[in-house]
C-alpha cells in the first residue's frame, strides 16, 4: 500500500529555506515517520492530534510536527526548539 505524503503550505515555506545537506537529512526524518509513524512523541493538550519527531539536522536538533492515519501522513511544521510549540499553536488549524 503507497503512503501518501502531504504538506502544509507552512511546512513547504520552512523546507524551502533549507539548503541541500539539511534537505537530505530532512528527506531521512519524513522517511522514518512515513515507516513508522510512531516514532514521534504525541503531544497532549491543545495539540493532542499532534506528533512530533525530534531529529538532527547538520548536527542540530530540529523538530517535525504531523499527522498520521493508515493512508496519509501531513507534514505541518519544521524547526528548532524555540518558539517551536508557541507557533505550532498558532496556525494548529492550518
Amino acid at each position: 500500500m503507497e503512503i501518501e505524503i502531504v504538506q502544509t503550505s507552512i511546512f513547504a515555506k520552512q523546507k524551502k529555506k533549507l539548503k541541500k545537506n539539511q534537505i537530505k537529512d530532512l528527506d531521512e526524518a519524513v522517511q522514518a515517520i512515513v515507516k513508522h509513524p510512531e516514532i514521534g512523541e504525541r503531544k497532549i493538550g491543545d495539540l493532542a492530534d499532534i506528533w512530533v519527531y525530534k531529529f538532527r539536522m547538520v548536527k542540530q536538533e530540529h523538530l517535525l510536527a504531523y499527522q498520521w492515519d493508515s493512508e496519509k501522513r501531513i507534514l505541518i511544521a519544521l524547526g528548532v526548539h524555540e518558539n517551536f510549540y508557541r507557533d505550532l499553536k498558532k496556525y494548529k488549524n492550518f
